[in-house]
């Protein structure tokens, strides 16, 4: 990720007292989003995005790595997504 996009998001974790996103991870979630939206329903991005993160914060609360609950979370969204070419 780079350009304006990387520097607005810095910015955003920087307002929301967070660590920025490493490449790996900005990768990742692009990569979960854009999969959502091809094989669930566009809409359904930023909400699964929601619940992405909700996730995230909870295992940390945990005690987890941010990395590690990351690629837990992602996982469990893969498992639940439609075959590719599935309605």
């Amino acid at each position: 990720m780079g350009g304006a996009m990387a520097g607005w998001i810095d910015d955003l974790a920087t307002a929301f007292e967070l660590d920025p996103l490493s490449d790996r991870e900005s990768d990742e979630l692009l990569r979960v989003a854009r999969e959502v939206a091809h094989r669930v329903e566009r809409k359904g991005t930023p909400l699964a995005a929601f619940l992405l993160g909700m996730r995230v914060a909870g295992r940390t609360a945990d005690g987890a790595a941010r990395v590690e609950a990351l690629d837990e979370s992602i996982a469990e969204i893969q498992a639940r997504l439609p075959a590719a070419g599935q309605p």
